[in-house]
């Protein structure tokens, strides 16, 4: 059987297979074909990929018509999906709207990484998970250089210079990083979550939970986020117009899956801020948890700093690359048979049910 891979559009640096995982593919009995110069963008040349027995072929058309399953962070461009292979398999990091699912044809199997059941037999393969750490920690150093003051306490013959105010608004794996790397760089961090049973691991990390009066624990069976209601969005408002003046970095992380991300951070919440502040929406391609945030900006309002980069990954491509393409092998290896030498489409594995989001037989 064949993996292939092929470049990804201009504006994502990322990559599916690495060399060390194309050794994986390989050793696992798979033939692995890529487009010639998949990774010089990371600085892989092809040659690191020919040592691990990889083939490397002229175009990507080429290597899509030759193989039976395709990894690819984003999906393929409509050339690609028009020569491949009639139930050939596809695995993709997401699948964003309606309209991509459409411009998908019918006779492949295709799966999204991010629709992966939250269980311990996943945890190898789970992309949102792995690329969520990277980015808690990179809006925090993204913040911190659109920040024109230190970060952390200094004590100078000239006078004391104080510690920057972190908050992360939602504690889920991005947020938790978010507030691991701001306290180790020195800031005073507290973090905010609709969930109640985020209290513990924000403490954990050394950070102080802010918590809504009154507040219900809004989380789902699988651990996510719910929707609030009215009355709590509108005591959650209220304490954050209280946080907002004296915090220095607003970071935000909130999502909701399968909808729009929740409008946390209010006009009114950012006019308490002091000018020098800054906002990271991690949530901006979503529809962001903030006022005035737009997709690759930073805007300015009344001296803050509203930041909205949409894929932060590019900012890290080479560890998010290595770890995405450690989370795509876990999955291939979950799908395919070493003794039948073929993938298996088991709908009695969660994994698979879950993920699958066209080719159902």
């Amino acid at each position: 059987m064949n993996v292939g891979s092929t470049k990804e559009n201009n504006l994502e640096k990322r990559i599916s297979i690495t060399p060390e995982t194309s050794k994986s593919f390989k050793n696992l009995g798979l033939n692995v074909f890529l487009e010639k110069g998949y990774g010089e963008s990371l600085g892989f040349k092809d040659q690191h990929y020919l040592e691990n027995g990889v083939e490397i072929l002229n175009s990507s058309k080429e290597v899509v018509s030759k193989s039976d399953l395709i990894c690819k962070v984003n999906l393929p461009n409509e050339e690609e999906l028009n020569v491949m292979k009639e139930n050939s398999y596809l695995i993709v990091s997401s699948i964003n709207s309606e309209k991509d699912k459409n411009y998908l044809n019918n006779k492949i199997k295709v799966f999204a990484l991010d629709l992966l059941p939250r269980i311990t037999r996943a945890q190898s393969m789970d992309v949102l998970s792995s690329q969520a750490n990277l980015a808690g920690y990179r809006a925090v150093i993204e913040s911190i250089y659109e920040y024109e003051k230190a970060i952390p306490m200094m004590m100078t013959a000239a006078g004391t210079v104080p510690a920057a105010k972190v908050l992360i608004v939602g504690a889920g794996v991005a947020g938790l990083q978010a507030i691991a790397t701001a306290k180790r760089l020195g800031a005073i961090v507290s973090a905010t979550d609709v969930r109640t049973t985020a209290k513990e691991q924000v403490e954990s990390l050394g950070g102080k939970f802010l918590m809504v009066e009154g507040s219900e624990n809004l989380e789902t069976k699988g651990g996510y986020a719910k929707e609030a209601g009215e009355d709590f969005k509108k005591k959650q408002a209220k304490m954050l117009e209280n946080a907002a003046s004296k915090n220095d970095i607003i970071i935000c992380t909130a999502l909701i899956p399968g909808k729009p991300a929740p409008r946390i951070l209010s006009e009114n919440v950012i006019q308490k801020m002091k000018p020098g502040s800054i906002i990271f929406d991690l949530a901006v391609t979503q529809g962001g948890n903030s006022a005035y945030s737009e997709v690759d900006k930073i805007v300015n309002k009344n001296g803050v700093k509203i930041i909205g980069i949409s894929n932060v990954m590019n900012k890290l491509p080479l560890t998010a690359s290595s770890l995405f393409a450690k989370n795509v092998f876990s999955f291939v290896r979950n799908l395919y048979s070493k003794e039948k030498k073929q993938f298996i489409l088991n709908m009695e594995d969660e994994i698979i049910k879950s993920t699958l989001i066209q080719g159902r037989n």
